[in-house]
């Protein structure tokens, strides 16, 4: 017996990722539409009520167009949109978020997949809040650079164009007022929203973000070693998530956006100086990957009761 999946919105960037992730997996029997029957609403609804589970990619109205139109209490989504990840109902499909998170997952019908930014700012921050070691009002910044697929095709379009790419480097998220914030202040524990600095930079894919954290001014003056024995402790045997030995990162000179690859790795990092109380914890992953497709398979293992690596890129 295999459980059924149905892809909406599975020619986009994301949803043509998660189908590699898929392809020739006998456990998983994958529902398509024909071209002429992906915006018939007849269609998409039987393929999205005949689906054990399904996975949205699509854009915020559209997918709560698409929960819509489920009308049976037996299908499961996975929405890698922003519409449901703070909505009531709706569990946030970070696994690794808090202990007992996963278990919680396993039993949700309705699965909120992450944004690719704040997969890295709470992988960094969250074990900190809840070890008690970053106070819930401290002042948060984080920024960093993503490659322009996480625009999607647009972006894809616009930085591969003919004329060549628009610019090296492009801040964005300027109002400070991003669709990240919301969900990166309520799981990550803190009282107040975190500046949030973002950056896409001409690069295919691929991110790195970062906390800076004033250690000497915090409560108890917590030590860099202190920190990256919580992040280290919160991932402990997991095999996806890595926290790289202080001494290791000590030893590196420069980090780039690519450095995990096209994989559905994360990887921590703590730089730090002891000496004048600084930190900058900084998580580098793939914004197609972990940050995306590879996040909603892992979170479409664990719904399915699967070896939750399974079709990953690790």
């Amino acid at each position: 017996m295999t459980t059924h999946i149905f892809i909406d919105g599975g020619v986009g960037t994301t949803g043509l990722e998660i189908r590699e992730r898929l392809a020739g997996r006998p456990e998983l029997t994958l529902l398509t539409l024909d071209e002429k029957d992906r915006k018939d609403s007849r269609a998409r609804r039987d393929a999205l009520n005949d689906a054990d589970i399904v996975i949205l990619c699509l854009p915020d109205d559209a997918a709560r167009e698409a929960v819509a139109l489920i009308d049976n209490g037996r299908t499961r989504v996975i929405d890698a949109s922003t519409a449901h990840r703070v909505a009531d109902g709706w569990t946030y499909g970070f696994p690794e978020l808090e202990p007992g998170h996963r278990e919680k997952l396993a039993q949700s019908r309705f699965v909120a997949n992450p944004g690719c930014w704040p997969t890295g700012f709470l992988a960094l921050v969250r074990p900190l809040t809840l070890a008690g070691l970053l106070p819930r009002d401290w002042p948060v910044a984080m920024s960093g650079a993503s490659g322009y697929s996480g625009g999607g095709k647009s972006m894809i379009a616009e930085f591969e164009g003919a004329e060549g790419a628009p610019t090296a480097f492009r801040a964005y998220g300027l109002d400070l007022a991003h669709k990240h914030i919301p969900e990166m202040t309520r799981y990550s524990g803190l009282a107040h929203p975190p500046i949030f600095a973002p950056a896409v930079a001409n690069v295919h894919r691929g991110m790195v973000a970062e906390v800076p954290l004033q250690l000497r001014a915090m409560p108890g003056r917590p030590s860099v070693a202190a920190m990256h024995a919580a992040l280290t402790a919160a991932y402990a045997g997991s095999p996806i998530v890595t926290v790289v030995p202080l001494a290791e990162s000590a030893a590196m000179t420069h980090l780039r956006v690519e450095h995990v690859g096209a994989t559905d790795r994360l990887t921590l990092f703590v730089f730090g100086n002891e000496e004048s109380g600084q930190v900058r914890l900084a998580a580098a992953l793939d914004n197609l990957g972990k940050g995306a497709a590879g996040a909603a398979v892992q979170n479409l293992n664990i719904l399915a009761g699967l070896p939750e690596t399974s079709g990953l890129r690790l």
